[in-house]
């Protein structure tokens, strides 16, 4: 498994140099950094001496990618992407725009994006897991069509919805929990509160339909036969053997976003004034600022690949059979 893990981590490498230069030519492509000069500067007729300076004073003032007037390797170092793209490699995420530490602000805003994924993510996989068992269990019933029919129209809404229905209504109309903001230690969970609902109802539709369609693929195999042949129940069949073997395809879904849980959500954060590393991306691409907007493609980048190696290795523990090659 050793050599499996190395393999996956060598070949993260090029995979995240061509995301990192994808994502530094989309952006300079649209924004020149004379119009990121102007949209900083926040002047309507600034002057091209302030645009200059500007430039020279962030180190925009290079070429992007080659540097023909310099010599050696400073024809490729001497250059915007290696300044401000090449150093992430290195952990290096430099300053904002502001002058403020990218690092710092990461630091600083993972705890509050953490304390509405993590509950988010682990109640909306058990209250999905849970229907959708229920669904199989009483399978081609009415129940079960009206289910199915339930987490279609769920799924058929958009998220947005959910969060401004619940701010009019739970917010707004009931006054039960604050609208928007946050507080830090055990005042928080007012703030979260509504946050984490809305996440878990809005995700329980597709999350209820795809599981069921994996306990549903398992119910009809042999040793599923096996066991009701034996005399279990069929509540023991669902929960003790289907769930256990439909784990590797739920795994899939599921390990892969846990470390994108540290990137928390753009909509709820910007939506309920949570100042978490979504609200921070948000912010950054409205405000044109490419340091910190790289820097979160690259973080999320790696922990994608991440999520992989984890996925296959959680493989290995649920089922014994499958060996890393």
């Amino acid at each position: 498994m050793f050599a499996y893990l190395v393999r996956r981590l060598l070949y993260a490498i090029p995979i995240l140099i061509g995301v990192n230069i994808i994502t530094f030519t989309l952006f300079f492509v649209v924004n020149t950094p004379d119009d990121m000069a102007r949209m900083q500067l926040g002047i309507r007729r600034v002057t091209q001496e302030a645009i200059d300076k500007w430039k020279i004073e962030r180190g925009y003032d290079k070429p992007l990618f080659m540097n023909r007037q310099a010599s050696g390797a400073g024809v490729l170092t001497d250059t915007i992407f290696f300044t401000k793209s090449a150093r992430l490699f290195v952990g290096d995420f430099g300053r904002a725009e502001d002058g403020r530490d990218i690092s710092k602000e990461i630091a600083s805003r993972m705890g509050p994006s953490l304390a509405v994924a993590v509950p988010t993510f682990l109640l909306g996989i058990f209250v999905a897991v849970i229907f959708a068992l229920v669904l199989v269990f009483f399978r081609a019933s009415r129940l079960d069509f009206w289910g199915v029919v339930l987490c279609v129209a769920m799924m058929s809404i958009s998220g947005l919805f959910y969060i401004i229905g619940g701010q009019y209504l739970v917010s707004r109309l009931w006054r039960l929990v604050p609208i928007s903001g946050y507080a830090a230690g055990l005042d928080a969970w007012k703030f979260l509160v509504l946050p984490v609902v809305i996440g878990v109802v809005s995700g329980i539709g597709a999350s209820t339909r795809l599981y069921r369609a994996f306990f549903l693929e398992e119910i009809g195999k042999d040793y599923v036969r096996t066991a009701r042949a034996k005399g279990l129940s069929e509540a023991v069949v669902l929960f003790r053997h289907v769930l256990k073997n439909a784990l590797i395809p739920i795994l899939t879904g599921v390990v892969v976003v846990i470390p994108l849980l540290f990137m928390g959500s753009l909509l709820t954060e910007s939506f309920f004034g949570i100042p978490g590393l979504g609200s921070y991306t948000i912010d950054a691409i409205r405000a044109q600022d490419f340091s910190i907007v790289r820097a979160m493609v690259f973080i999320g980048s790696v922990l994608y690949i991440v999520g992989l190696v984890l996925t296959d290795i959680s493989y290995v523990l649920v089922d014994p059979r499958i060996r890393l090659e």
